[in-house]
């Protein structure tokens, strides 16, 4: 009997955390205003382990190195106008809400090469982003990303909950509610 009744209540947790997290995604789906009306908010998280991709000194990292926290990766390419207009406003959030619950993680995918990386955040002031690469589009590709700059949102569990196509506002009000929403911070 006790062993019945254990199982009952672990099902009842865990089908009561899915809900849970199906209203946080529908109510995430409520917050957006302004740029972040393109946030496009899945229905159901995707999982997204063993997506990998390689450290500005070619060390291998994946995006599983950042679960236990939400994370925004921005697919980014030196190149790419838009990506040099929105870069401030990641850096931005990530000075602001960056920690234990939430970071921003940039990802350079394609021909970017080192130097032109960093010269990229130099000139457009960055200073608390990460220099990621994905020089063969291996993860862009199992992400996915259609056109950059891309922003995908994971969950702690490592799962994307939505994406961003295009550049957007990353530090305004409606943003910032965005994240203050998922790692349930006062605004």
């Amino acid at each position: 009997m006790r062993k019945l009744v254990a199982t009952v209540l672990y099902t009842a947790f865990v089908l009561g955390a899915n809900g849970a997290a199906a209203a946080d995604l529908g109510a995430l789906r409520d917050l957006r205003q302004g740029d972040m009306k393109k946030l496009i908010v899945h229905s159901e998280p995707k999982d997204l382990r063993g997506h990998d991709f390689v450290t500005v000194d070619g060390e291998a990292a994946s995006l599983k190195d950042y679960e236990g926290k939400y994370v925004l990766v921005n697919f980014w390419a030196t190149w790419c106008a838009p990506c040099r207009a929105e870069m401030p406003a990641l850096d931005a959030l990530n000075a602001e809400f960056g920690g234990e619950e939430f970071e921003v993680v940039t990802i350079a995918t394609g021909r970017n090469p080192v130097p032109a990386m960093k010269k990229f955040f130099d000139e457009v002031n960055v200073e608390t982003l990460p220099l990621h690469r994905d020089p063969k589009q291996e993860l862009a590709r199992k992400s996915a990303v259609i056109g950059l700059p891309l922003s995908v949102l994971i969950d702690p569990e490592g799962r994307e909950i939505g994406r961003l196509i295009g550049d957007a506002e990353w530090h305004d009000d409606n943003a910032r509610a965005v994240v203050q929403h998922l790692i349930g911070a006062e605004g």
